[in-house]
């Protein structure tokens, strides 16, 4: 959970929704990702004890409908929030501030996966290329059939010897691909390290991990 809803924090905001009106448990998950621009969501598992615990206080009442929960505030709720006012006032204040220091986390994650992933898509058209050019290639340029079996030639006196190969014998564009894919999860890995993110920011970062690999499918369909 975000700190900003350390100390019972979460508990009065959640009075704060349900004072606008009745709301069941998965919409006040929803308004709460909303307020943070998508960058945080409670889990079911943090929302429903909470309330739970509000009803037993007496700060909130259910009622079923649609085979769901309903919570509404009571006249102690409402009291609970006229005597904490100030809080809220900072508690708002605080998730401005986060959800501002969360969007610009998420924008260098974003730029540093978008950088990789341009780094991936010059490598995947590189490997496409020589792909081609080994399914394929002009007479005189493709290549030369192996020598059948005698005696080797031997080279003119003072001939250099024809220059070897610039990669690593047996390395295929798929081998380069897996080095730079190895490189960049070390790269994201460092990133994150240093970084030292809360659990919410991590999930932020899976999902633009997700969108990376989303558009490398695009890329290769």
């Amino acid at each position: 959970m975000t700190a900003v809803f350390s100390h019972g924090r979460l508990r009065l905001y959640l009075l704060k929704l349900l004072d606008d009106g009745p709301k069941h448990g998965y919409e006040l998950i929803r308004l709460l990702e909303e307020r943070f621009l998508g960058l945080y969501a409670p889990s079911a598992g943090t929302i429903y004890p909470r309330l739970q615990r509000l009803e037993a206080d007496g700060l909130v009442t259910h009622t079923a409908a649609g085979g769901r929960k309903v919570y509404g505030i009571t006249e102690a709720g409402r009291a609970e929030l006229r005597q904490r006012a100030g809080e809220l006032t900072a508690l708002e204040a605080d998730i401005a501030a986060s959800v501002e220091d969360l969007s610009a986390l998420a924008g260098e994650i974003r730029n540093e996966v978008r950088g990789s992933v341009r780094d991936l898509k010059r490598e995947l058209r590189e490997a496409a290329r020589q792909t081609r050019r080994t399914r394929w290639a002009p007479p005189g340029f493709g290549p030369t059939p192996a020598p059948s079996p005698g005696p080797s030639p031997t080279p003119p006196t003072g001939a250099s010897p024809a220059p070897g190969p610039t990669t690593a014998p047996g390395s295929t564009p798929l081998d380069e691909f897996d080095q730079r894919l190895a490189a960049f999860a070390v790269e994201v890995g460092a990133l994150v390290r240093a970084r030292r993110p809360s659990d919410s920011q991590l999930r932020t970062a899976v999902r633009l991990l997700d969108g990376a690999l989303d558009g490398l499918r695009r890329l290769l369909r």
